[in-house]
This record gives structure tokens, C-alpha cells and sequence, in this order.
């Protein structure tokens, strides 16, 4: 796919990152020479088809790089999260096989050198950053590359790509569960361009070489590499990778993308901050603002329906996107976006809502590391808050007699590495995926995850209750950061709750309560109340 979009875009931005304090482009034709000549380099180590390749590092052009050149060759790409420990990503190197790994910073190098002498087939270790200091063992990306165009057996690399079938392994993703180490999720070529092409069959038209997505969630996270990365390659989007988490408001801002794919924690914080803004705000302005909200509120279900109001209410909507909008969306970054993905976790519908009714097209989705990962989302025209949407094209959602989802579908993964018995364990007798979610398929064929089989409170009268909606009702307000309800084998349930701390000292402040710290803070009886 991306040696299609090199013929076809050339000298068009295929990647944009920051440096100097600005942000620059690299060309389709210049990513794809950096990914030859990385693979060069790599097939003159001997690296085999098959032989896995550990890449611990944040966002940035350089994994693009690496990953493309580890796949072009057939070998496997196992990716570590930059925030893992030493330890942790001693597991994954070690559980996976690797043989070599690659280091984004000098701190992922740091990390890997402190337990490499227990990783005794790591034959090498490439670090992207250039390193003051000279490590045996270890070389940086631009060397790498420098001595890849010295390679001699370039047709290597043609066979290599051509040899590439349907069903070898593409990647192994590890996926930390609530006990016991993390298992390897083993997904293929096939599973990957299955996935993407499921996404494009109702997203071509959002998803284009005109188009421009920014990158901000892990690549480590398959939602971000299918649906940030690959998917931004089979379209021809070029992709700019933000600076950090902490600066995707800024990087938003500077790039102004046409599409994102984030979590739901990101549109909390976006709606949670311009209410608290708000809050601040008098008179006129204020009056101006709880307009627009409800301007907004009757405005949902025409974006929903990708329709436009008529009439009176028609004028309003203008009236609003000019006055308050249109102002809110350019601040965000938001004022070219088409379409906005929320994934990995419930959006709640308030957070929803919200951005739907200044026109912003916010579709949540659903699906696991395990499916590669979409299996539902919320196609434009079509949006049904709360809901993460009808099956992609090709995929089969039943819900079992217990209520857990049950997925088949070309995006479903190959198995556990190395853990067969995990694996059975996953699939019913006919094949099909239990996502150890819970959900309802209403009548236009739309699922509605409402909790996790885990998850399940079993109270001391013998009532099931999932705490998913409870907790997500409780998060809609602005005092709190998060929550978990407890309850099993209780009469009764509680709340645990973490404080959004800087609008419970605002509101504190007003109250004229006086407190030195978070802890003076909710330990105040008025606070409690």
C-alpha cells in the first residue's frame, strides 16, 4: 500500500513533525528511500523473514520509518510502550524472541541497556536520537542508513515485499491484562489491510491526499496504527506527529488536521475546559455562550443525520457558528476537522453531544487489540450517541446468552504467541472472538457496550449491576477526575472517587473555604457534602 502511494503522490508531504520549533516535511519519496535504505541495512544483518524486531519508542516520523522497513522485509514488529519500565520491556523483548531492538531515545536506551545482558539473541540495538556517548552494540538510525546504501543484494528487498503473503505475521502487541504478565497479540499482513479496507469501504471519502491527520496516541496502541497511521497511508493523508501528549492542544492549534483519532480523555478535557472557561465569564458574553448550548442542543440530531436545519433554527445555527463557534473550533484546531474518532474507551454522550451540536463530527467506535482493532463505528449521516455504531463491512457481532459480544471477521487476530491455551480460551466452537465486553445490538443493528463480564457487581441481594454507566454518569460531572464503583457481595454501592482538583479549589475558593493542599481540601466538611 505505501509503495502504491510513493507512485502516485511523489514529492507530496507524506509526514510533517516538528524541528527548530517549526514543523517540516518529508516527501513520499523521501520516506521511501530512508525505508529502503533502513531495510538494506537490516538485510545486511541477516535479518530473516519472521524474525522479530522490538521497537520501544514514542510517535515520531522515525517509527514510520522503521516500521515499514521491518514489514518490507517480512519481518515482525513488536512494539513497546515508550512510558514501560526496564523490566517491562525486558518481558517483551524476551517473550517475543526478539533479535533486535530499537530505541527511540536516549532514555529507551538507557532502559534496554540495564537488563541487556539477560537478552542474549538482541544482536543490536539502533537508537533514533543521535547519542553523544559510543556503546558497544548499539548504532544510531542515521548510520544504520548511511551503511544501508552500501548494500550490494538490493533485489533482496523486492523479493522480500513480494514474498509477503496474506497470513504471515505482520506484528505481536502486548496487551497487559488485570493478572499475570501480558500476553502477545499475534496479527498479519491479511488482518491489518482487512481492517483499513473495512475502514475506507465508509471513510474514503473523509481520508485523502488533500487530508491531513495528527498523531498523538501511541503507535504502540493498534487503534493508533490502524486507524492513525495505516489508514492515513492507504488514503494518502499525510500524517503530522505531535510533539508530545501534553502538547496536542498546541500542536492542534498548528496543524489544524482534518482528522483525529483520540480516546475519549482528550474531548473530556476540551469540553470540561471551555465549560470552566465559561463559568468565569459575565454578562452579555455568558448570556451569549448558554445560547449557543442550547442553539447546540437542538442542532445534534441534524449533524447526527448530516442534515442542516431550516428555518428559524437555521438562522440560529449560523448565528451561533459565527459568533461562538467558529471562534471555539479555530482556538481548538478544530475549524478544518471533517471527522473526529473516539475509541478505547466510552465517550460519554455529553462530551458528544456537545462537539456534534457546533458541527463537529465526533464518531465513537469499538473494538480490541485483538480485531486489529475496529469492529464498529458510527458512520457520518448515521450517529447515534452513546452507541459505537453497526459492524463494519465483513464483520459478524452476535451477543451471547451471558450478554458478551462475540465477534468474526477477516480483523481478528491469529492467536496469543506462544499461548495456545489462551487462545482456545478466546473462541467459542464456531469461531468467534469473546470480547469479555457486554452489550445490546438495538433494531437499525447499532451495538451498545454497557459493561464488562469482569466487571459485573454481584451485590449482597444477588443483583447483577454493571458499573460502567453509573461511573460515566458520575464522570459528566466537572468535580471529578475519575471513578470506580465497588459494591460486590455489599448491600449497597459506593464510589471511589478522584477529584478533579483544580475546579474543586475553584469552587472551594468562591465557597471561601480556606485549605493549603489537596488533602485540607477533601477532608472539609463542606467539601464532602
Amino acid at each position: 500500500i505505501f509503495q502504491k502511494q510513493v507512485k502516485n503522490l511523489g514529492d507530496q508531504g507524506c509526514v510533517s513533525y516538528k524541528k527548530g520549533g517549526v514543523y517540516v516535511d518529508l516527501s513520499w519519496n523521501q520516506m521511501d528511500q530512508l525505508i529502503r535504505n533502513f531495510a538494506y541495512y537490516l538485510l545486511s544483518l541477516g535479518i530473516k523473514k519472521g524474525a522479530k524486531i522490538a521497537l520501544f519508542s514514542p510517535n515520531r516520523y522515525e517509527w514510520f520509518v522503521a516500521d515499514m522497513a521491518i514489514l518490507s522485509i517480512g519481518a515482525v514488529n513488536v512494539p513497546i510502550y515508550a512510558t514501560n519500565s526496564s523490566e517491562e520491556a525486558y518481558y517483551i523483548i524476551d517473550n517475543s524472541d526478539s533479535v533486535l531492538c530499537i530505541a527511540g531515545t536516549d532514555d529507551h536506551l538507557e532502559r534496554i541497556l540495564k537488563v541487556k545482558k539477560r537478552l542474549p539473541k538482541v544482536k543490536q540495538i539502533i537508537v533514533f536520537d543521535e547519542i553523544k556517548t559510543k556503546t558497544p552494540g548499539v548504532i544510531t538510525l542515521s548510520q544504520a542508513i548511511e551503511k544501508g546504501k552500501t548494500y550490494k543484494n538490493k533485489q533482496e528487498f523486492e523479493k522480500r515485499i513480494k514474498s509477503i503473503r496474506k497470513d504471515d505475521l505482520a506484528t505481536i502487541i502486548y496487551t497487559s491484562g488485570t493478572t499475570g504478565n501480558p500476553k502477545g497479540v499475534m496479527l498479519t499482513h491479511g488482518n491489518f489491510v482487512a481492517n483499513v479496507n473495512q475502514i475506507l469501504y465508509d471513510f474514503s471519502d473523509y481520508v485523502t491526499y488533500k487530508d491531513v491527520c495528527l498523531s498523538f496516541l501511541p503507535l504502540s496502541h493498534s487503534l493508533e496504527r490502524t486507524a492513525g497511521y495505516y489508514l492515513a497511508i492507504a488514503g494518502g493523508a499525510k500524517i503530522a506527529y505531535a510533539e508530545d501528549f501534553s502538547t496536542v492542544p498546541q500542536n492542534l492549534a498548528e496543524i489544524r488536521p482534518n482528522f483525529i483519532v483520540s480516546v475519549p480523555r482528550l474531548y473530556e478535557k476540551i469540553h470540561a475546559g471551555i465549560l470552566a472557561r465559561a463559568a468565569d465569564v459575565k454578562g452579555i458574553k455568558k448570556a451569549l455562550f448558554n445560547w449557543s448550548l442550547y442553539v447546540a442542543k437542538k442542532n445534534t440530531p441534524y449533524v447526527c443525520q448530516d442534515k442542516k436545519p431550516k428555518g428559524i433554527l437555521g438562522f440560529q445555527v449560523r448565528l451561533a457558528d459565527k459568533l461562538i463557534w467558529s471562534k471555539l473550533k479555530a482556538a481548538l484546531g478544530f475549524d478544518r476537522i471533517r471527522i473526529a474518532v473516539s475509541g478505547g474507551g466510552p465517550l460519554a454522550v455529553s462530551d458528544a453531544e456537545f462537539f456534534l451540536g457546533m458541527g463537529i463530527v465526533i464518531l465513537e467506535g469499538f473494538g480490541l487489540t485483538e480485531t486489529t482493532p475496529v469492529t464498529n463505528v458510527n458512520r457520518p449521516g448515521m450517529i447515534q450517541p452513546g452507541s459505537v455504531g453497526p459492524a463494519l463491512k465483513d464483520t459478524i457481532i452476535k451477543i451471547a446468552d451471558d450478554g458478551e459480544i462475540l465477534i468474526k471477521g477477516p480483523q481478528v487476530m491469529k492467536g496469543y504467541y506462544k499461548n495456545p491455551k489462551a487462545t482456545k480460551e478466546v473462541f467459542t466452537k464456531d469461531g468467534f472472538f469473546k470480547t469479555g465486553d457486554i452489550g445490546v445490538i438495538d433494531e437499525k443493528g447499532r451495538l451498545y457496550i454497557t459493561g464488562r463480564i469482569k466487571d459485573i457487581i454481584v451485590t449482597a441481594g444477588g443483583k447483577n449491576i454493571s458499573p460502567q454507566n453509573i461511573e460515566n454518569s458520575l464522570k459528566e460531572s466537572k468535580y471529578i477526575e475519575q471513578v470506580a464503583v465497588i459494591g460486590d457481595r455489599r448491600k449497597y454501592l459506593s464510589a471511589l472517587v478522584i477529584p478533579a482538583f483544580e475546579e474543586l479549589g475553584k469552587w472551594a475558593k468562591k465557597q471561601g473555604i480556606q485549605f493549603a493542599n489537596n488533602k485540607e481540601l477533601i477532608e472539609n466538611d463542606k467539601v464532602n457534602e
